[in-house]
């Protein structure tokens, strides 16, 4: 008889452990794969705006002032050899690495034209309007990049110049109608100096990251909004009219306080909100060609992630740095640095930080 032999292997009981033990250690390692994960995305967006910021300080060097924003585009019957219409984030093109689209704009030609609430592309570069731009885009943004519009097709844009503060004096003077100069290095076919930034380079925000909207104009009930970080602009333009302010010439000189109340209250009062398709291009970043407020601007009268929304009034807005990075938002200094800013950023601070020369005495980090 041949002696009986155990055969090696595991029991049931061990299996179980060794797959416990495996399903711990998974558990552990994924947190810290997607914390990976996202600070290479937090550190792509950064070195986006190191780009930007790049850009932005070779056209001042180049040309003498940073580069404008375009005012309204011109009426549909005008030529489109009468100009206009242009962003900023197109106008610096020529100065990144983007040769490939840069080559094809000619800033003699208009953009677009139309009435601004629906506006069509120069047929000559709307190829070009719907190709993506990736130092524009955070590549922890889950939006769309491509989007229809009034029946054309855009590339989006996440980065945005700063107009300033949109703070107001209480004598008239106030800084959300970029028609006129503002505390900002941008507004509508200005000629800013980088010397003008009297507060300093290192103390002073030009731009920042925003959210790009998703979808239609769609409505929400009055206290139940969107989900934050909100990827639609709130739609405060009727409001902003009945109130005691207004956007346009308004005789009654606003202060900031006035402006505050009037923002805060934006969860008890209208219910219509703009996505990235609407025709008047009010959503967050639909097309980084077009000049609207909604497109390529900010100020910085909301701080970082601010649990009020981006609330456009009009052809302006009252904005903030928005991210999909965790605590915070990068924002491009004057002097070309970024830095990450965190939702807990005092609000005063962060106006005092977008404004170029208000003489604010601001120290330390943020």
């Amino acid at each position: 008889m041949r002696p009986f032999r155990f055969r090696s292997g595991f029991t049931l009981v061990e299996l179980l452990v060794v797959i416990a033990i495996i399903g711990v250690l998974v558990g552990m390692l994924l947190p810290a794969v997607q914390s990976a994960r996202a600070a290479a995305r937090r550190m792509s967006c950064i070195n986006n705006l190191r780009q930007f910021g790049l850009a932005l300080l070779n056209h001042e060097s180049a040309r003498g002032h940073f580069p404008p924003t375009d005012a309204r585009p011109p009426a549909a019957t005008a030529p489109w050899s009468t100009g206009g219409g242009w962003s900023l984030q197109a106008r610096i093109l020529p100065y990144a690495e983007a040769a490939t689209i840069a080559d094809r704009l000619d800033f003699s030609q208009a953009a677009f034209r139309g009435n601004f609430s629906a506006q069509s592309p120069n047929p000559a570069f709307a190829a070009l309007f719907a190709t993506p731009v990736s130092m524009l885009l955070c590549a922890s943004d889950p939006a769309p990049v491509v989007n229809p519009s009034n029946g054309f097709t855009y590339a989006g844009n996440n980065y945005m110049v700063s107009i300033g503060s949109a703070t107001a004096d209480g004598s008239g003077k106030y800084f959300w109608d970029f028609r006129s100069p503002t505390d900002g290095i941008v507004f509508e076919n200005s000629k800013v100096r980088f010397r003008s930034i009297t507060d300093g380079g290192s103390k002073t925000v030009i731009a920042s990251e925003a959210v790009r909207s998703i979808g239609n104009d769609t409505a929400f009930a009055a206290g139940s909004p969107p989900r934050a970080p909100y990827q639609y602009t709130y739609n405060g333009s009727a409001d902003f009219n009945s109130a005691t302010v207004a956007l346009n010439a308004n005789p009654t000189t606003p202060t900031t306080a006035e402006v505050d109340a009037l923002v805060a209250a934006w969860n008890t009062k209208g219910v219509t909100w703009r996505g990235v398709s609407s025709p008047a291009m009010r959503g967050r970043g639909l097309s980084w060609a077009a000049t609207t407020a909604g497109n390529g601007l900010t100020n910085g009268f909301l701080p970082p992630n601010s649990p009020i929304p981006d609330y456009v009034v009009h052809w302006s807005g009252f904005f903030g740095p928005k991210s999909w990075h965790p605590d915070g938002a990068n924002v491009l200094f004057a002097d070309g640095h970024v830095e990450f800013l965190s939702d807990s950023t005092d609000t005063t601070v962060h106006r005092g930080l977008h404004s170029i020369n208000g003489g604010e005495h601001v120290s330390g980090r943020y």
